[in-house]
């Protein structure tokens, strides 16, 4: 709902496409350059290396203008065009340049025929889904691609097993993101929701002046998981002169942690101790489901804030209602929750010291185009033979 009223805004800011400095710029030899303007007719032959000083991530995604009928093309399976769950038209046309689309209804109406069409699947939104039913009927399939950077609803050892790649598309979520988790950290810090609420309340006669947040200058914050997305978040907490702690698997290198000031915590235990904000950026894997439980939760201040912006399933939510009823830490924001949405009676929507957003980390009109772009460079360079921007592979 959210992405289908952002591409609605796309018609409107038609005459920022002479912009070029609003362009996420990755680059692959599949494709050329058009920058993040979805609605661009046609592209050149020519690979782009040009860095656009305002852009978001530095590189372009670019894909070549084909002549061939539509017919030529080689087939991507999508779930539908439009809807509640089909992919977003602005991204049906960008995937019509480069691709025959096929819909999961003109599959099923056509199995025969479509089945041997389709080489690669384009997943929106976690779907279609992906099962071995569907893998055993495509024959001709040769790659999975994903837009966006989470692929926990996807078996890949099952799907390895059919000789099939996977892609995701890290460069275009990171930025997004990581805006999304300073948002929240600042929402909940200042207590916005609440103060919205006031001002625009009809039985508002005056401001209350015990309504005091916490401050966000120069308060500690605890990165776990310090890939692209809490790399980035660093780099804006910065400039809140915050000082900044962060649990990884691996130790980022010591001129990575000068440029923004990071310190790496080796156990987890130490960050959450010390974090007046503790913030979520890991994928969901085994390792990290629940994550962060009762015992986590206790560890935390009584003052601190939990801020989630990888996959719900990594908190305990049962722990985490309890924690926030009885005051164990102070409040939490989270952009995911598990399941998504919640059951409407469920008591984490009951709580005062909670933010949930509907999972809006990269729903932006340029990054869920840029998502496209990147997923259409990932396949057209597994169809190629060429190397693959962004391949995920099974563990």
């Amino acid at each position: 709902m959210f992405r289908s009223k952002a591409f609605d805004l796309l018609k409107p800011i038609a005459s920022m496409s002479r912009q070029p400095n609003l362009a996420y710029k990755f680059i692959h030899p599949a494709i050329a350059s058009h920058g993040y303007r979805c609605h661009r007719r046609s592209v050149d032959y020519r690979q782009s290396y040009k860095t656009c000083p305002g852009s978001a991530g530095g590189r372009t995604v670019s894909a070549p203008q084909t002549k061939v009928m539509a017919e030529e093309l080689p087939g991507v399976l999508i779930l539908d065009i439009g809807g509640t769950h089909g992919v977003l038209e602005n991204l049906a046309a960008l995937l019509k340049k480069h691709f025959r689309l096929i819909t999961m209804k003109e599959f099923l109406e056509n199995k025969k025929e479509m089945s041997k069409k389709i080489q690669s699947v384009f997943v929106f939104e976690r779907r279609p889904t992906i099962d071995q039913e569907l893998l055993e009927s495509l024959p001709n399939l040769k790659v999975i691609g994903n837009s966006g950077v989470g692929v926990d609803h996807l078996d890949l050892k099952m799907i390895s097993n059919f000789g099939v790649k996977v892609t995701n598309t890290p460069h275009a979520v990171a930025d997004p993101t990581a805006d999304i988790g300073m948002a929240l950290m600042l929402a909940s810090a200042r207590r916005l929701v609440e103060g919205c609420q006031t001002a625009v309340s009809p039985d508002t006669k005056y401001f209350p002046v015990d309504c005091l947040g916490v401050e966000v200058t120069r308060a500690t914050l605890g990165i776990i998981g310090m890939g692209s997305i809490g790399y980035r978040v660093a780099q804006r907490a910065r400039a809140f002169d915050m000082r900044i702690l962060y649990h990884n698997r691996n130790r980022r290198r010591k001129e990575e942690e000068e440029a923004v000031g990071a310190h790496y915590c080796e156990k987890m235990e130490d960050l959450l101790q010390q974090s007046d904000f503790v913030m979520l950026v890991v994928n969901l894997t085994p390792e990290t489901h629940k994550l962060i439980g009762k015992k986590e939760l206790g560890l935390m201040k009584p003052t601190a804030t939990l801020v989630n912006i990888s996959r719900g399933a990594v908190i305990d939510q049962d722990a985490l209602v309890e924690a926030l009823q009885n005051k164990v830490i102070r409040a939490a924001a989270l952009d995911v929750t598990y399941p998504e949405p919640l059951p409407r009676d469920h008591p984490l929507l009951k709580l005062n010291n909670i933010i949930i957003t509907p999972h809006i980390g990269t729903a932006t009109v340029q990054a869920t185009c840029m998502m496209a772009e990147e997923a259409i460079a990932n396949m057209l360079a597994v169809l190629k033979g060429q190397p693959i921007p962004s391949e995920v592979f099974p563990k």
